[in-house]
């Protein structure tokens, strides 16, 4: 099988090099631009001539969607941009895959939701009530691909991170080693998910899927939540961060981590109070183990600050 990653240089198409490396089945990783050491094809997937040259060209049987606009902020003077990337591309997506009888899986997030004043997690089958562009872009997103007849799983995330890119944990690192004190907002609970965990996730539902899992044929048109257990608020993740770095490498300066509101931190987008996502649909589905948020971040934090080679747990 010939599986396409767009997205392939960001945290997650990363995390699926890593987890794809011994796979039977032929990962090819895409994005809008080339990376030093990583082969890597050079695709729009807002362009659908291009799409489709390539998904013939290179015979795709699958499509694994990593990409997407995800500056929540800029996304709110960048709408047409954002929509692009969140809304049309995976219809692009999705119709190469209709064409083909091919297999769409899409990343989605949390965002979608976050309007309702909940505290119990969401199920798949909440309403979204987005908050922002980003959120309501990647909302249209996932009803392009159910309207386009093709066969897809969608899954949501949240509050991704991991040894690469730009995300908040690599941030936390490099804040509390040259700030005396931070302050990180208290009041949005979530739940910190390790690009690692999902790659991990995703490579067992395709692997078991093209190989002809009945049960993961069911699955199909489904959409399912996945983000590590437990949940947390943006401090006391930044808190884990902080503390567990210094055990690591006790040369790293003391800095406090501080609790604050959102409203000491101006935004042109109000972020979802609440958004902890209820996976009891995707551990029962494809019979997952997921690890608490707390021991996948340890690791996560291992593999850098001890300058391991990144370490993944399959699920």
């Amino acid at each position: 099988m010939n599986i396409l990653v767009t997205g392939g240089n960001g945290q997650l198409g990363t995390a699926l090099r890593l987890v794809s490396r011994n796979s039977r089945d032929r990962y090819i990783f895409s994005d809008i631009a080339r990376a030093e050491g990583r082969e890597t094809l050079t695709l729009d997937i807002t362009d659908r001539e291009a799409v489709d040259r390539l998904v013939g060209e290179m015979d795709i049987d699958a499509i694994i969607n990593c990409a997407a606009y995800t500056d929540v902020d800029r996304a709110e003077d960048n709408i047409e941009l954002a929509r692009r990337l969140n809304a049309e591309a995976p219809a692009i997506l999705a119709a190469a895959m209709a064409r083909r009888n091919g297999f769409l899986v899409h990343i989605s997030t949390d965002y979608v939701f976050g309007g309702a004043d909940l505290r119990t997690p969401y199920r798949e089958d909440a309403v979204g009530e987005p908050t922002g562009v980003y959120g309501l872009t990647k909302l249209e997103g996932e009803k392009a691909i159910e309207a386009s007849g093709c066969r897809h799983i969608i899954i949501r995330t949240a509050w991704l991170y991991s040894e690469y890119g730009r995300n908040f944990c690599l941030t936390m690192l490099r804040l509390t080693a040259t700030k005396a004190e931070v302050r990180v907002v208290d009041d949005q609970f979530g739940t910190p998910t390790y690009a690692g965990d999902l790659a991990a996730a995703i490579y067992r539902i395709l692997e078991n899927r093209l190989a002809g899992s009945t049960s993961a044929e069911r699955a199909d048109g489904a959409i399912y939540h996945f983000s590590n257990e437990g949940s947390c608020n943006w401090f006391e993740f930044a808190s884990r961060i902080c503390s567990r770095a210094r055990e690591l490498d006790p040369s790293r300066p003391e800095c406090r981590v501080l609790p604050c509101s959102s409203e000491e931190f101006p935004s042109k987008v109000r972020r979802p109070a609440y958004s902890v996502l209820d996976k009891t649909r995707i551990k029962e589905s494809f019979g997952l183990e997921i690890p608490k948020w707390e021991d996948s971040l340890d690791l996560c934090l291992e593999n850098i600050l001890l300058d391991n080679d990144t370490k993944i747990l399959h699920l």
